[in-house]
């Protein structure tokens, strides 16, 4: 049996199931399947904590493409894709904390008593 079946197998109830808790506990087989590295992912969260501190809230739906731009700069001789459709909620469930938050559109009853004293 190799090395990525063996800690497959000895998985525990304590530890979730991602490629990221799987590499952490030396699955070469998770970490090759790994997104972004483990220092990249750290460093995506911190970029995103960062933004979220200084009032700038980033969209789930740009983080892709941060990603990709993080991934873009790794050393490998195979093509980089861009990651999965689900790939952004998989990463806010693997890092407690990052919160999505649903932000609600302006009513347009109060859209216009508001922007026209403002022109």
């Amino acid at each position: 049996m190799d090395r990525a079946s063996q800690v497959l197998a000895q998985a525990r109830l304590d530890v979730p199931m991602t490629y990221a808790a799987l590499a952490d506990r030396g699955g070469e087989k998770a970490q090759s399947q790994q997104y972004l590295t483990p220092d990249e992912e750290k460093a995506v969260i911190k970029f995103l904590l960062l933004m979220s501190n200084l009032g700038q809230l980033v969209r789930i739906k740009y983080i892709p493409s941060l990603a990709f731009y993080v991934a873009r700069n790794q050393l490998t001789n195979k093509p980089i894709k861009p990651p999965g459709k689900n790939w952004p909620r998989g990463f806010e469930k693997r890092y407690l904390e990052l919160k999505a938050k649903t932000v609600k559109a302006i009513n347009w009853k109060r859209h216009g008593n508001n922007i026209y004293d403002k022109i």
